[in-house]
C-alpha cells in the first residue's frame, strides 16, 4: 500500500509560478512510474505529466509542454511538479498517482493510488 499526500497549492497570478510536491509513504517509490493529473469543477481529469521509474523518460499532456516539468527523488520518495507561466486555465485540483507497473501511461485508469489532491487557483 502506498500513501500519497499532496502539498504546494496554493492563489496565484496568472504568469507565475508554483511547485507541487508528492510525498509517499508505506512503500518506497522506486519501482512505480509517477503522474500528475488535475480535475477542474465540471470537467473530466485531466492528465499533466508522468515520469518513469528512473526519472529519464517525462511525458506531458499538451497543455502543459513548455511550462510544467516533473521530476523525482526516489531517495526522499518524493515526485515534483514545477510549474511556470500559470494561466487562469491551469486551476483545477491536482492530484499525484502511483503506477505499479512498468509502463508510462497517460491514462488515469493505469494508476493504482492517488493522493487527495491539492488546490491551484490562477488569478487573471
Amino acid at each position: 500500500q502506498v500513501q500519497l499526500v499532496e502539498s504546494g497549492g496554493g492563489l496565484v497570478q496568472a504568469g507565475g509560478s508554483l511547485r507541487l510536491s508528492c510525498a509517499a509513504s508505506g512503500r518506497t517509490l522506486s519501482t512505480y512510474v509517477m503522474g500528475w493529473f488535475r480535475q477542474a469543477p465540471g470537467k473530466e481529469r485531466e492528465f499533466v505529466a508522468a515520469v518513469s521509474w528512473s526519472g529519464n523518460r517525462l511525458y506531458y499532456g499538451e497543455s502543459v509542454k513548455g511550462r510544467f516539468t516533473i521530476s523525482r527523488d526516489n531517495a526522499k520518495n518524493t515526485v515534483h511538479l514545477q510549474m511556470h507561466s500559470l494561466k487562469p486555465e491551469d486551476t483545477a485540483v491536482y492530484s499525484c498517482g502511483a503506477d505499479r507497473t512498468a509502463f508510462v501511461r497517460t491514462d488515469q485508469e493505469a494508476y493504482d493510488y492517488w493522493g487527495q489532491g491539492t488546490q491551484v487557483t490562477v488569478s487573471s
